[in-house]
């Protein structure tokens, strides 16, 4: 496989593959073994149209530590500046003998549509409203983590799922393994009835954490909704985790978010550290699972 621009270009098998490979990586770097360079004198690109620290730096590192030649873009100083138009800024990439290009744009569909036009291999990083594949492969990653298998898990997401990529390509992908998916949230922010997937339903936040395994929580993309004036002051205690809402959860369940995390909106801050919480677990095994995308589609 060239590209990876979704969930829905793999198969469970193959993501199945990429959680094995991300526990083989997780134990070496654990253990403190040494790690075949993979990616030995590969010339991998990051170029990021949007901001991030998460997925731009786990990416970096993953690189790193598989042997690449790593090529950090960043659009503020680019020649975009001075009207270079986005297709010959990808051509100079490919020109400069970039082999695989990590790519973040604020478009829906920029990724997609480039993909064949250029001769390196492409990772979508976030693309607008569309998917984030690299971040649901990690959300599975640390669930099979926690649980073992995904088959018959239940997990909540809750929070602004339509404007969220994170929640789309988790959709997907826990579909693929067999997982349901309870939303919950502001009633402009989730899916129509029409447009939920088979394996979802809708929900209050209280009523779902009492039965999901799982509790995943987003932030509000203010940046995606210009129209949209959601009250700040009052969200955590009406879609947010709070000290009264942890009655409600299993004992087994665990907190997650993809980042950032607005404190004290999404979760009390008192939270985020919490035992129960895998927040910070997920950054951790952001590098574990992007040197097994880079590993697995290069290798394909």
């Amino acid at each position: 496989m060239r590209h990876l621009t979704g969930i829905n270009d793999l198969s469970s098998d193959n993501i199945i593959s990429i959680l094995e490979k991300s526990h083989f990586y997780s134990q070496q770097i654990q253990n403190k073994k040494a790690i075949k360079e993979n990616l030995k004198s590969t010339v991998c690109a990051n170029i990021f149209f949007e901001n991030s620290t998460r997925t731009k730096f786990s990416f970096e590192l993953a690189q790193k530590r598989l042997g690449a030649h790593v090529l950090n873009f960043d659009s503020s100083s680019s020649s975009l500046s001075k009207g270079e138009s986005l297709i010959d800024t990808l051509k100079t990439f490919e020109a400069l003998g970039t082999e695989l290009a990590v790519i973040r744009h604020s478009d829906d569909n920029f990724i997609q549509s480039i993909k064949d036009q250029f001769a390196f291999r492409g990772i979508n990083a976030g693309a607008g409203k569309y998917e984030h594949p690299s971040q649901s492969l990690l959300d599975l990653f640390t669930l099979k983590q926690e649980f073992g298998d995904l088959e018959g898990l239940t997990i909540s997401i809750c929070g602004d799922i339509v404007n969220s990529r994170v929640a789309r390509s988790n959709i997907s992908a826990l579909k693929l393994m067999g997982a349901q998916v309870l939303l919950s949230g502001p009633r402009e922010l989730i899916p129509k009835d029409e447009e939920l997937p088979e394996n979802c339903s809708k929900t209050s936040l209280d009523d779902a954490l009492k039965i999901c395994d799982a509790a995943m929580f987003l932030r509000v993309q203010h940046e995606r909704h210009e129209a949209l004036e959601l009250p700040i002051k009052d969200y955590n205690k009406v879609f947010g985790l709070n000290q009264k809402r942890m009655g409600l959860l299993k004992p087994h369940c665990i907190i997650m978010h993809p980042g950032p995390v607005n404190r004290g909106v999404e979760i009390e801050a008192s939270l985020v550290e919490h035992s129960t919480s895998r927040i910070f677990k997920q950054m951790e095994n952001g590098v574990y699972t992007r040197m097994a995308i880079l590993d697995w589609i290069m290798e394909s």
